[in-house]
């Protein structure tokens, strides 16, 4: 087995002592900025591994950040992730992902085992089935730990969040169809007890009155974000004596199923009936029928939230901040939506 490289070996080489090489891998000040650069320099040419347990001892912290999200098998919650990991990475930390599946029980779990490995924080989107955990929230809070919400998130106080304006992205993907000359257009939502859908189904509502076109809640049905659940509610949309000629969904997923289901009953997307999702997964842009959806920059939002964590952990007044930060959304225009059904070369983004 290969030896490791110690801060000894640093020093012979260097000729300096074992705790300049200490006091320069730790940033003291008393350390000049040209002998912290050499030592950082020598030590990657030596593939020097710091001490990750006597790092955490002497600062402590443990250096791990716990990330609970739904799933990770969709690209949002990836890009997300990859974000985070961007960030924090170069700070030293190791990322500790958990899905909770949309269960409050995994969730619990999750949370406790990240709580029991002594992680510095927690960055998560709660389940998509939400009931009241905010003891479980607060007991996070209670160990001086910094928990951030991204995406789906909870009013708790002590809690920073960031999300995306998920009333404006509704309100631009509904106006869009308005403007496309629909008139009769449906909403398939998802449980509106979690923030981040009530105010997509505002947001649309809020379109719908203002332009003003007839809002019946009868043409809001609320689903999981499946492709089976968006075919579901499409063939009730279809059923009635009087459908509606466009859809505006809260994901990309039941965008896709209700597709599917239109064309399955012969009719013509986006000619007959236009469709919007939202969350511009990958396949979007990859269907034959491309689909329009709201982008909601979730490299980005990894990379705020952790930015985020970094400031509360390195408080050093121990004052917990609350902050709200909220990315503008983009919607990303294409085929489905547009009646003309004009070729697109290019991804229209407003």
């Amino acid at each position: 087995m290969k030896k490791k490289t110690t801060i000894y070996d640093i020093a012979k080489k260097l000729d300096i002592t074992a705790a300049t090489v200490s006091r320069a891998l730790n940033d003291n000040p008393k350390i000049s900025v040209a002998t912290r650069k050499l030592v950082l320099e020598t030590a990657r040419e030596m593939n020097y591994e710091q001490n990750r347990l006597a790092k955490a001892l002497k600062s402590g912290k443990s250096y791990n950040v716990g990330v609970v999200v739904p799933r990770i098998n969709t690209n949002f919650f990836g890009s997300v992730i990859r974000g985070i990991e961007e960030t924090l990475y170069p700070e030293g930390y190791h990322i500790i992902i958990c899905q909770s599946h949309d269960d409050e029980r995994i969730e619990t779990s999750n949370i406790n085992s990240l709580l029991n490995l002594q992680v510095d924080g927690i960055l998560m989107s709660i389940p998509n089935i939400q009931r009241d955990n905010d003891d479980l929230y607060n007991s996070v809070l209670k160990e001086n730990i910094p928990l951030i919400f991204f995406d789906r998130r909870k009013d708790i106080n002590g809690v920073s969040s960031v999300t995306i304006d998920d009333f404006k992205g509704a309100y631009e993907a509904t106006q869009h169809l308005i403007d496309q000359g629909y008139k009769r257009i449906a909403h398939i939502s998802n449980d509106r007890r979690l923030q981040i859908f009530n105010n997509r189904y505002l947001g649309y509502k809020q379109a719908v009155i203002d332009n003003g076109l007839e809002f019946n809640e009868n043409l809001v049905i609320e689903a999981f974000s499946k492709v089976e659940e968006g075919r579901r509610v499409a063939k009730t949309f279809l059923e009635m004596d009087n459908p509606p000629d466009g859809i505006f969904s809260a994901s990309d997923f039941s965008a896709l199923g209700a597709i599917k289901e239109i064309k399955d009953h012969g009719l013509r997307v986006p000619e007959d009936m236009g469709v919007i999702g939202f969350s511009n997964e990958p396949f979007t842009e990859l269907m034959e029928l491309s689909i329009t959806s709201v982008d909601q920059s979730p490299i980005e939002m990894g990379k705020l939230a952790a930015e985020v964590f970094l400031e509360e952990v390195n408080n050093s007044k121990n004052i917990r901040s609350q902050k709200k930060v909220v990315l503008d959304p983009q919607l990303i225009i294409r085929q489905s939506s547009l009646r003309e059904a004009i070729p697109i070369k290019n991804d229209q983004a407003i």
